[in-house]
């Protein structure tokens, strides 16, 4: 969770490394300027919103939050997302636009790669939601409901509906429901980590 300045630069870092956007070099920034990635300005304003409601609370920082809350909202309906704030950790990889919805008490840690189709969310009306750890690897189509608990460094594979715990690290997880079909290493599909 943002709780200061430097919590704030930090995620935007590693967001745009996790989503390998390059913000160096001069023709870069022209190419930025003219052709905005979309997915970079929506995780810009994902982050901005977790920072102004974390860290301020005067009457200015209450309104400009509003306003940064409304563009969160356009950028979203424009991509498919409903990411709610302070739900994922630094390091945030959304590597297409589509579907994305995520349920607002879900906790998934730092570099969580998540593809198109997903969902992750409560489970016939139970408050809790999933709990995912760090270095998390969500494949295109899967779902992750209910109070359940995925360790660090898990693959989830394609159409894989995730409804139990696991607790082996270092795994793949496949299937309707899902179970444990092998060991990966997390870095050759996540690569920046």
């Amino acid at each position: 969770m943002i709780k200061s300045k430097t919590d704030y630069f930090e995620y935007l870092k590693q967001d745009e490394i996790a989503n390998d956007f390059k913000s160096s070099g001069f023709l870069q920034t022209i190419i930025s300027i003219i052709s905005p990635n979309p997915i970079n300005i929506f995780l810009k304003r994902l982050r901005k919103a977790e920072y102004y409601k974390n860290t301020k609370s005067d009457i200015f920082s209450k309104t400009y939050y509003l306003y940064i809350r409304y563009l969160l909202h356009k950028s979203s309906i424009k991509l498919g997302f409903i990411i709610p704030e302070n739900v994922f950790g630094p390091g945030l990889a959304l590597v297409h636009y589509g579907t994305i919805v995520v349920n607002s008490k879900c906790k998934i840690g730092k570099n969580c790669r998540i593809h198109v189709d997903v969902n992750i969310g409560a489970s016939s009306g139970e408050k809790e939601a999933p709990q995912l750890g760090d270095n998390v690897y969500i494949a295109p189509g899967a779902k992750i409901y209910g109070n359940i608990r995925i360790p660090n460094n898990t693959a989830i594979g394609a159409n894989a509906v995730v409804n139990k715990s696991f607790e082996e690290e270092n795994t793949i997880i496949a299937g309707i429901p899902a179970k444990v079909i092998g060991n990966v290493d997390i870095k050759k599909i996540i690569k920046h980590v």
